[in-house]
């Protein structure tokens, strides 16, 4: 059974894969909200914990960024960005200096260069601003040491909390000190508690995740 599971994901990224190379971006992104249960289900199903966290008071004030939100923004006051308005490791002209806060869940692990993504979406971000992100852990969630993920074929790293392991994990931690050395960590944590949430046949009962938020100097 495991195996035909395999088989199932494979075939249904490549049909969605192959229908991007075909069908206008626009449509693709649609398409996008329309069967992205497993993306929406991340960032809801994290909503109450958030809630009794007081996550929204403490980051989540002014305008806000979502990226790749697949038509679940994480505040009502969210802008979203998608695919169809270009590609999330640039934000092309996004001003700098915009957005209270910028969050992105189970996004980063599909960008190509981690670097460029972060310089970007920290430059669209004000002083004092906050970078929210979420990615999935690797061996709660894709339980296995090396790429090709079992989940989904297009992602491009694995994460653990603390450290890289070559070839193909990143440490999230050592990440941001790397990469946006002028942002203070306030918290970096794995998420992996049995939670509330009605499921449905894409998503477990667990987050399965690494969060982070930033704080911007």
């Amino acid at each position: 059974m495991m195996y035909i599971h395999y088989a199932l994901t494979f075939l249904i990224w490549g049909i969605l894969i192959y229908g991007f190379l075909i069908f206008p971006k626009s449509l693709y992104a649609e398409m996008g909200k329309i069967f992205s249960l497993q993306k929406r289900g991340e960032t809801s199903k994290s909503k109450n914990r958030r809630i009794s966290e007081g996550f929204f008071q403490k980051y989540c004030q002014g305008r806000g960024l979502d990226i790749g939100y697949g038509g679940d923004l994480l505040t009502p006051t969210c802008s979203g960005w998608e695919m169809d308005q270009g590609d999330a490791q640039y934000l092309a002209y996004v001003q700098d200096g915009y957005f209270d806060f910028v969050y992105a869940s189970h996004v980063l692990e599909h960008m190509v260069d981690l670097q460029e993504t972060l310089k970007n979406w920290a430059r669209v971000l004000k002083p004092g601003g906050y970078l929210i992100f979420a990615v999935p852990e690797r061996d709660l969630f894709e339980k296995k040491l090396t790429l090709p993920s079992m989940n989904n074929p297009d992602h491009k790293h694995f994460f653990l909390l603390d450290r890289d392991e070559a070839p193909d994990t990143v440490g999230v931690v050592p990440m941001m000190e790397k990469y946006l050395p002028h942002f203070k960590i306030e918290y970096a944590k794995v998420l992996s508690d049995k939670i509330e949430y009605p499921k449905h046949p894409y998503s477990g009962d667990r987050e399965y995740q690494i969060e982070v938020v930033a704080r911007k100097s």
